[in-house]
């Protein structure tokens, strides 16, 4: 198949899966092209499959803001047309979904039968989806694709509170490549420079948007370090790395918690890790605790949204209620005091993740969403009656 994946090139959850996804599908035979305004961060080097094509967007006098959904579709058609593309999987309802109905149109005038896929990763349901000014947007790019995914059942009936009683959607979890997320990636360079008497680790990652509930983490670490020698490394750049911050000089435990801002190699990070911190407001995944269990590392996150789809509360860690700081610093107290009862958990992540969760399984998943649509094109072509796909 040679297939087109639209996403937001920087960090965070839906790039990652989109380009995590894209290597995948190339490293089976599938063309991939990936149509975005920056090459995405995980992207790899050189790969006979994969390629890359800008988004450009023109700086006009009459555009106070650069229509850069027009300019997503008219690269689309482009790059279907010349390489003669099957579909476009897009990756965030809006622009995107909305850019590849466009594409789709377009190139049906030139007699280009091209299918659209599009997944649905969060927030932009939750936030985006459910702002007035992108609702009806977001509704219409989501009814108009040829199939929808969402990344956890939670986020398939928020979608649905949205769009009302749209089309199937598939739960597609996200996925962990267990090759580079695993326990054996912990090194003594993290402990030496982070935790050199031997304190316990305990990581966040996020884009420390309000929703990750930062200063929560920070709170909850202040409690713990209380108790014994910690350090808190937090993982990520964003609006509340300031605040969180300055919550940490009130608490008293500025000189232990340590702002890394984007790494590349979270996987080391992680797995030299005691504790994930995940204190967010909701979660449509989760992909970071994922990450965090295919390293063999607990995690400690508020029970809200998908992330109950990841994490056994009391086997692969602890979920507490959301704003909870007590509780929170109690879980992580809990494990922390315990080596048994955080080898077991940590063990348990690693094979949930292992069970559930592991890339050739859910690349299966979406090839079979591909080749559902895609059979739904040659049936148009054989003048046969559109199925619902």
């Amino acid at each position: 198949m040679r297939i087109a994946i639209v996403c937001y090139p920087t960090y965070g959850g839906s790039g990652v899966v989109a380009t995590e996804l894209g290597l995948g599908l190339a490293e089976r035979g599938h063309e991939v092209h990936f149509v975005t305004y920056a090459p995405p961060f995980r992207m790899p080097g050189f790969h006979p499959n994969i390629h890359y094509h800008e988004v450009s967007t023109p700086d006009y006098p009459l555009f106070v803001w650069r229509p850069y959904d027009l300019a997503l579709s008219s690269r689309l058609v482009d790059v279907a047309l010349k390489h003669d593309l099957d579909l476009i999987h897009s990756h965030y309802a809006v622009p995107h979904a909305i850019g590849a109905f466009l594409a789709r149109e377009m190139l049906a005038t030139a007699g280009h039968d091209i299918r659209t896929v599009t997944t649905l990763h969060g927030t932009d349901i939750t936030l985006v989806g459910n702002d007035p000014s992108y609702l009806h947007a977001t509704r219409f790019g989501i009814q108009r694709s040829d199939a929808i995914t969402a990344v956890s059942a939670w986020l398939v009936e928020k979608t649905r509170e949205i769009c009302g009683d749209c089309k199937t959607i598939d739960v597609i979890h996200n996925f962990v490549d267990l090759d580079r997320f695993n326990p054996g990636q912990a090194t003594d360079e993290v402990r030496r420079t982070y935790a050199p008497d031997g304190e316990r680790i305990l990581v966040h990652i996020s884009n420390l948007r309000p929703v990750k509930r930062v200063e929560d983490a920070v709170r909850a670490f202040a409690r713990v370090a209380s108790k014994m020698p910690a350090v808190l490394l937090i993982v990520g750049e964003g609006p509340e790395a300031g605040h969180a911050a300055q919550a940490a000089s009130e608490a008293g435990v500025g000189d232990r918690v340590h702002f890394l801002g984007n790494q590349d190699g979270i996987e080391v990070l992680l797995a030299s890790a005691d504790i994930f911190l995940l204190p967010s407001e909701f979660e449509s995944f989760g992909l970071a605790a994922l990450e965090a269990m295919a390293c063999g590392v607990p995690v400690v996150a508020t029970s809200s949204g998908g992330i109950v789809e990841v994490v056994e509360d009391e086997i692969s860690g602890r979920l507490v209620p959301r704003g909870d700081v007590d509780a929170l610093a109690g879980a992580c107290l809990d494990i922390l005091s315990n080596e048994e009862l955080q080898r077991q958990m940590g063990a348990a992540g690693r094979q949930r993740a292992a069970e559930l969760f592991a890339r050739d399984a859910i690349l299966d998943q979406y090839v079979e969403v591909y080749e559902r649509v895609l059979a739904g094109r040659a049936d148009a072509a054989a003048g046969a009656p559109p199925g619902d796909s």
